[in-house]
């Protein structure tokens, strides 16, 4: 089985190497995607996992702290894919392809993470991940590192653009506009249909996200 390295900022005993701590980090994942991160409480995951609050505690500061471990594996995971897939490619244009449609598409169970629910996992990103950087404290979390795989993440494909066009002035903004787009449209498509043309209902709603953000990093690349 494969393990992610994580920031240890988020965790104060990491999940990873023990069964409880795996078990914290999957039921709390099918209990933010149940309840939502607002009536989600360690109270609620200590009675689902029939252990205690305290025990929760000794791997996590509070909720706030599970919430960006749990987004910060999903950015890994999704830098992990992307890497897999355009390992041995050459062609610019068909890495920044790979890239792009892997933020899109639908997820799918990875079995190399048996312990993770990544379709529910993908949902909760979705819905809360903003939640992660929408704070007070968003410097001090950044000063941490605690926002290190989103940079990453962003990063890797933004070099993507810079291979496929080294004059193009703004491959950050344009990829971090991308991430959050890819996010917001299926968001919009489920509960705002007015704010796109991707319709909830649609079985090639996922591939017409990507081919959409295609498009406009396309659009903007040869543009400039």
């Amino acid at each position: 089985m494969i393990t992610l390295a994580l920031n240890e900022k988020y965790f104060l005993k990491d999940p990873q190497h023990t069964d409880l701590g795996t078990k914290i980090v999957s039921s709390s994942i099918q209990l933010i995607d149940e309840l939502g991160f607002e009536q989600f409480t360690f109270k609620k995951l200590a009675k689902e996992i029939h252990s205690t609050e305290a025990s929760i505690y000794r791997y996590f500061e509070n909720k706030h702290k599970l919430l960006m471990y749990l987004i910060a594996w999903y950015w890994k995971w999704m830098e992990y894919l992307i890497d897999y897939r355009i390992n041995n490619i050459e062609e610019a244009e068909r890495k920044l392809d790979i890239a792009l449609k892997t933020l899109c598409e639908e997820v799918n169970f990875d079995p190399n993470f048996v312990n993770i629910d990544e379709i529910a996992l993908r949902r909760i990103v979705v819905s809360e991940s903003n939640k992660t950087y929408l704070t007070k404290h968003v410097d001090e979390d950044n000063k941490e590192g605690l926002f290190r795989g989103y940079k990453s993440l962003c990063r890797l494909i933004a070099n993507l653009v810079k291979e496929y066009n080294p004059d193009f002035m703004y491959p950050h903004a344009l990829i971090s506009t991308v991430i959050e787009a890819s996010h917001q449209q299926a968001f919009f498509a489920q509960h705002l249909p007015s704010l796109t043309e991707v319709q909830r209902d649609d079985p090639d709603m996922y591939n017409k996200i990507f081919v959409f953000l295609q498009h406009l990093v396309m659009s903007a690349i040869n543009r400039a």
